[in-house]
């Protein structure tokens, strides 16, 4: 697989993480430096995240990947995703979103790794 494709495979896997509630998944996907900024401006470190997950805080149930750009330098990249996701998070009803997350990426000996995420709707 080249880099783009790699990149772009780290962030359905972190999808499918997500609606399995796959705690390994996402460990394996998400750096240890991991921050998801939420579209209120929230703040998540990688374990408070992945808590949320298990713990039905945040809840996804599909995900149709209409769109994923990739800008890569080096060992670190930019992916844009755009995403149309069912979820229901922080006890909000179970909706649907055009949610687009802009994902900093770094080449690690383990692979693409997600380092950073910000939240918005596209």
């Amino acid at each position: 697989m080249t880099d783009t494709e790699l990149i772009r495979k780290a962030y359905t896997d972190m999808y499918d993480a997500m609606i399995r509630k796959d705690r390994e998944g996402l460990g394996r996907v998400l750096d240890d430096s991991f921050v998801l900024i939420h579209m209120t401006g929230m703040r998540q470190q990688k374990d408070e995240f992945i808590r949320c997950v298990m713990d039905g805080t945040l809840n996804y149930y599909s995900a149709v990947h209409e769109n994923m750009s990739v800008g890569i330098r080096g060992d670190e990249a930019v992916l844009t995703g755009q995403s149309y996701v069912q979820a229901a998070v922080f006890g909000g009803s179970k909706s649907y979103w055009h949610l687009q997350q802009k994902c900093s990426v770094k080449k690690t000996e383990d692979g693409w790794k997600i380092t950073r995420s910000v939240a918005g709707t596209y």
